[in-house]
């Protein structure tokens, strides 16, 4: 998927300001300071460790990517997808944006990283086991995303 010439390259964001008006996908990258209990609907409740994740989406409404992640960057909001209350807990540290791309292959090419919490984001995926993926510490990014230098000692 990153290598096809119809999609454009991955872009980090540390701020909705740069964000494009177009469809795509795009990998929310998130940290949490605590434990943040989750339960999605016909599930046990779980606990999502302090960490960093990493959450893929898409974005085709109106607005596209600016609109979308947009939204996951402010942090008071109605919660209308599973992500909104990782969101609202967490820090948002940034987003990776490929217009023209799907998060179900973004999924696959991080699918080197565990899953914490089946189901989460991929109510209606028949491909995915979970649209949220946990960032190790000290893990690589199994992609050839930038990451800017200015920001990587935050992670």
């Amino acid at each position: 998927m990153l290598s096809d010439p119809q999609f454009h390259a991955p872009h980090f964001h540390d701020g909705p300001d740069s964000l494009p008006p177009v469809p795509g996908a795009y990998v929310l990258l998130i940290a949490l300071d605590r434990d943040l209990t989750v339960c999605l609907p016909g599930k046990p409740e779980t606990v999502l460790a302090p960490g960093r994740y990493l959450y893929c989406g898409s974005a085709r409404g109106p607005g596209g990517l600016r609109a979308r992640v947009g939204r996951h960057f402010r942090r008071a909001k109605t919660e209308r997808w599973h992500i909104d209350r990782l969101t609202g807990a967490g820090r948002m540290l940034g987003a990776w944006t490929v217009p023209g791309g799907h998060e179900c292959a973004l999924v696959a090419a991080l699918s080197g990283l565990p899953v914490p919490l089946p189901g989460f984001g991929s109510s209606d995926c028949r491909h995915c086991a979970s649209h949220l993926l946990g960032w190790p510490d000290g893990a690589p990014l199994p992609l050839p995303f930038p990451l800017p230098g200015a920001v990587s000692g935050r992670f």
